[in-house]
């Protein structure tokens, strides 16, 4: 036999069958119910029957009937019946017979003895016959007559028959002319049905195909196995649950291609950018995103150690979570680490929470799919950064391919991420300690002088007078020497402190040198600031320290001072005068302040004016002289540059240090002619010495920026012969440029002419952080302070190697200045330092020989 293989032909033989079968069905159930139905009448009809008969005969048998009544009763009774279904036969039991005598009636069958001995009526409905056997019990009325009988016993029987077979044919008959009509109601029905069984199908149907059709690459998967496949009869539930287990395996299979190019994605937003750099956090978010789109995640989470046994935990949410979900997921992580070695002694950890989209509510998490669902990388050691350990907590699910491809990524970000923070932390703190000194925590040079232009400023245009206090410990060096620079240290902190707690709140105190710190004191007239300058030096002169030795080492103070605008108007002059002022404070014995006379002003200017005048004459006769300090590999102490340092020949023969004429120079626009000067002369050196080398020359940014720059310093190189990829132009900021797109191009034009470029004393002003990021450095000149502080300050240490971690992710070359002996020269190559210069190495010389002599190892 040939399957039916269409559901629309197995639904029309179905119909068919059914409403046979339906028909079929209901004859019957209709059949039986009516002859039940007739049956039960017909037993009532014989019950009422035989209990009218015997009412007949008791009252009857009242009247004291006799033998011939009776048999005329039976007979009557019997004729009243002739014509119809019924039968009625009335028997005599044997108690009545042995009084009475026997009477004209049938044989008695087993259902009328079975009457008389137990005394109950039956009723018999079986076959095509109704039978009811009513039991004539006696009664105590009975017993006039019938003295040998009981109350209770049985006297006779009334037995009452019909024949319903006639009634049944008849009721078939009518049934079956009335149902006919019903038959083709219940096929067209059925067929009804059918056909909208049929178009639910084809819809069904109709949208799973419109599903597959709509797949035409692998990530198209994901909308089949999440839509919702309903074929409108829940026994096809199982074939759309197949459906969705079939699409899971084919993505399980064809997953190798998605996560390849996923992969291939994410290490393309694996580049450190600044702006990666600027906000780690939220470049954390978008990978978490990226990732989500092929692994269904919830969250991200990263471990740093930020001191000792402490750690910081990063937790990077997809969606916004619950309160509950954020516990949970905190306490698991933190069970996660103490079962790692590492952590197994014991930590403190702070925990912060990042929120990629927080449009949506992340579904509530349970520990179990926490701790089932979450794959981290813990390791023994921090990594770069301090970062220790890094994981990935994803929905319920995930096949186990994609988490093998997530593990290797999490390997990954391991040290991505690390980097960025590490990044993000050094530049912090690099930008922090661009404003202040690491080791009191004050201002540094750099920000005060732009404090002070601010509040030269600030005064002008309202008229007031502010006092400005040059400060400098006495003895400091000799302190150094004999206890070291550990406890040097102390007490520079402790005279810093001091100092800050003799000043008000809105008073301005920077360090600016060594042993140097300035004050700013706003609105306070010359009377003012003598008494903050003698409070400061009493407060520091009460200052006693415990030496290492056990002596008490006391702290003393030399003040100049200088007010605006009764001693200068502009900044640097108001600078100079306090500083020479405080000069005179350390010639007059140290341990007190120099308050300036009109006659102190004539004076300092005096100086200042005759210093100019140095200058111009050194200008018109050329007479700038270049000095040369070798700049050495630190593990070899071979020589690879050479910086060169200017000096000025006073009538005397003495030499006047850049320091002592810069500033002045500078002021007087004449510092870019002095430039040139030292680069003729120092390229000329070069040349005649046959120097193979690096020579650093130093230029502020505003000589950079003038029209005839570019070609001054092209005719100088051609003119020497020296190749300009072996000239570096060190920028410092004596002179901040404002305008940084002009200082940009002019860089770049000095970078297409071959030249190179390096920052000086990085880290010690806000500019040079954007110098970095704008410009193609070579070198960084990490500033002295930071490199002499290495030797006992944590602070100086961690900056550094900040520094050195920046260049190195930078590309960017690194120098050390101020390497004053061997114990920072260790510390140089400890931190890997790629270059030193300073005293320890050679002290400026006037000869390129000389400066090429040397000799560590």
């Amino acid at each position: 036999m040939t399957p039916i293989k269409t559901i629309r032909g197995l639904l029309l033989i179905a119909a068919v069958v059914f409403s046979t079968a339906l028909v079929a069905a209901t004859h019957y159930v209709v059949s039986s119910l009516f002859e039940r139905s007739v049956r039960e009448e017909a037993m009532r009809d014989a019950n009422t029957f035989a209990e009218m008969t015997f009412q007949s005969m008791f009252q009857l048998m009242r009247t004291g009937w006799s033998r011939n009544q009776l048999e005329e009763f039976i007979q009557a009774i019997q004729r009243s019946v002739d014509k119809t279904q019924h039968q009625i036969e009335i028997y005599r039991a044997p108690r009545v017979t042995e009084l009475f005598g026997e009477i004209r009636q049938r044989e008695m069958d087993a259902a009328i003895l079975r009457v008389i001995a137990d005394g109950q009526s039956q009723r018999l409905d079986k076959g095509p016959e109704v039978r009811f056997i009513h039991a004539l019990r006696a009664e105590a009325e009975c017993r006039q007559c019938h003295t040998n009988a009981s109350p209770g016993e049985v006297l006779g029987v009334i037995d009452v028959r019909q024949d319903i077979t006639p009634l049944l044919e008849a009721g078939n008959r009518q049934f079956l002319f009335a149902f006919a009509p019903i038959i083709p109601v219940a096929i067209i029905a059925t067929l009804l049905m059918v056909a909208y069984i049929r178009r639910r199908l084809n819809r069904a149907i109709g949208v799973f195909a419109t599903n597959i059709r709509s797949i035409n690459r692998l990530a198209d998967l994901r909308q089949l196995e999440n839509a919702t496949l309903d074929f409108g009869f829940d026994e096809f539930s199982p074939v759309a649950a197949e459906v969705k287990q079939l699409t899971e395996r084919v993505r399980s299979i064809a997953v190798d291609k998605e996560m390849l190019e996923f992969e291939i994605r994410l290490l393309e937003k694996f580049i450190l950018t600044s702006d990666v750099v600027k906000d780690w956090r939220e470049y954390v978010n978008r990978l978490l995103i990226d990732i989500d789109g092929v692994m269904p995640a919830y969250a991200l989470f990263s471990i740093f150690k930020i001191g000792d046994d402490i750690f910081d935990l990063e937790v990077f949410w997809r969606y916004t979570p619950t309160a509950e979900s954020k516990r949970l997921f905190e306490d698991t992580v933190k069970e996660s680490l103490s079962r790692n070695p590492y952590f197994a002694g014991g930590y403190a950890v702070s925990i912060e929470h990042n929120i990629a989209d927080n449009s949506r509510a992340a579904p509530e998490l349970v520990r179990t799919d926490i701790e089932v669902q979450t794959k981290s990388l813990l390791v023994e050691a921090p990594k770069i950064g301090g970062i220790v350990g890094i994981g990935m907590q994803a929905q319920a699910g995930s096949d186990t391919t994609r988490w093998l491809v997530v593990e290797s990524i999490l390997s990954t970000l391991l040290n991505v991420v690390g980097s960025v923070k590490a990044i993000d932390k050094y530049t912090k703190e690099l930008e922090y300690y661009a404003t202040r000194d690491p080791l009191t925590n004050l201002y540094n040079q750099r920000v005060f002088w732009e404090l002070l232009d601010s509040e030269a400023t600030r005064s002008g245009r309202h008229g007031y007078k502010f006092g400005l206090l040059m400060i400098d410990a006495d003895n400091f060096k000799s302190v150094n020497d004999t206890y070291g620079h550990g406890f040097g240290d102390i007490l520079l902190q402790e005279v810093a402190a001091a100092i800050r707690h003799s000043i008000r709140e809105d008073d301005l105190l920077a360090r600016y040198g060594g042993d140097e710190f300035v004050a700013i004191l706003p609105e306070t007239d010359l009377d003012g600031t003598v008494e903050v300058a003698q409070r400061i030096v009493d407060a520091v002169t009460a200052l006693s320290i415990e030496a290492p030795d056990g002596a008490r080492v006391t702290g003393s103070l030399s003040i100049g001072m200088a007010v605006y605008p009764d001693h200068a108007v502009e900044t640097k002059d108001l600078f100079l005068f306090a500083d020479s002022m405080m000069y005179r404070a350390k010639a007059e014995g140290k341990g007190r302040l120099a308050v300036p006379t009109e006659q102190d002003v004539v004076e300092v200017f005096r100086s200042l004016s005759e210093k100019s005048m140095l200058i111009l004459a050194a200008v018109e006769a050329r007479g700038v002289i270049p000095f040369y300090q070798p700049i050495i590999n630190p593990k070899t102490g071979v020589v690879e540059a050479l910086e060169v340092l200017a000096r000025i020949r006073l009538e005397d023969g003495s030499l006047l240090v850049a320091d002592a004429f810069v500033a002045i120079a500078e002021k007087m626009g004449l510092m870019h002619k002095l430039d040139y000067i030292l680069m003729e002369r120092a390229l000329a050196d070069a040349s005649k010495a046959n120097y193979q080398g690096l020579l650093f020359l130093n230029m502020s940014p505003r000589a950079l920026v003038l029209n005839d720059f570019i070609q001054e310093t092209r005719r100088i190189a051609a003119e020497s012969g020296f190749d300009p990829a072996r000239i570096v132009f060190e920028i410092t900021e004596r002179e901040t440029i404002k305008n940084m797109a002009l200082l940009e191009r002019f860089i770049n034009t000095l970078r297409a002419e071959g030249f190179r470029l390096a920052i000086d004393d990085f880290g010690s002003g806000f500019s040079s952080f954007h110098y970095v990021k704008r410009f193609p450095i070579d070198f960084l000149k990490i500033e002295g302070d930071f490199i002499l502080g290495m030797k006992h300050n944590d602070k100086d240490r961690a900056l550094v190697r900040s520094i050195v971690a920046l260049s190195r992710d930078l590309g960017i070359r690194t120098v050390a200045e101020y390497v004053e002996d061997d114990e920072v020269l260790a510390k140089v190559v400890e931190q890997s330092i790629d270059l030193a210069q300073g005293y320890h190495i050679r002290r400026p010389t006037p000869s390129i020989a000389e400066a090429l002599d040397v000799h560590l190892f």
